[in-house]
């Protein structure tokens, strides 16, 4: 049998675990997932399983990501940093409800729109805009929708380098 465990979970988090599924919750943010979880004690998630191979072991080490992730996410959250670039046309960005709105993208009239997902928080300081949120996934999902709403696809990117593109993103996990 192999397991993994995760020490990294911190005395303010509280845990559910129904065997179905795995939530996390810290103050005011909360991270969900629906895998199935095998064990879950007081101050260590026990991740187990019967099989050895490499695919089992591959399942396995990535269920682990995914917990570490949430616990990340809970306790100190996940944060993207994007710009606003444009030589020819000033675009405004804002965030009307659950969507960011690119106004004025090489001066179009309609205004493009890319949903918020899940709890990310976007706020807008003039050309910078910042992600935050409990969920990587949802975060790192809101920022490449953002980028790729501004994608130019029928100009030379050389010369038409307007757009919001991604300058900071977390380190590659927890």
């Amino acid at each position: 049998m192999q397991t993994f465990h995760i020490e990294c979970v911190p005395s303010e988090t509280e845990r559910d675990g129904d065997g179905d599924s795995e939530a996390q919750s810290a103050s005011d943010r909360a991270s969900e997932r629906g895998q199935r979880a095998e064990a879950v004690e007081v101050d260590t998630v026990v991740i187990e399983s019967e099989g050895d191979d490499a695919e089992t072991m591959s399942t396995l080490g990535t269920f682990e990501s995914h917990v570490e992730n949430m616990f990340h996410g809970v306790t100190e959250g996940w944060e993207y940093k994007m710009e606003v670039f444009y030589s020819h046309f000033p675009m405004q960005v804002n965030v009307e409800g659950g969507e960011v709105v690119i106004e004025n993208f090489l001066g179009e009239k309609a205004p493009r729109r890319t949903p918020v997902h899940g709890d990310t928080d976007v706020e807008v300081d003039d050309e910078e805009i910042t992600l935050r949120g409990p969920d990587k996934e949802a975060v790192g999902q809101t920022a490449a929708d953002v980028e790729q709403t501004t994608r130019v696809t029928d100009k030379d990117t050389r010369v038409f380098q307007d757009g919001v593109y991604i300058t900071e993103k977390p380190a590659g996990g927890a």
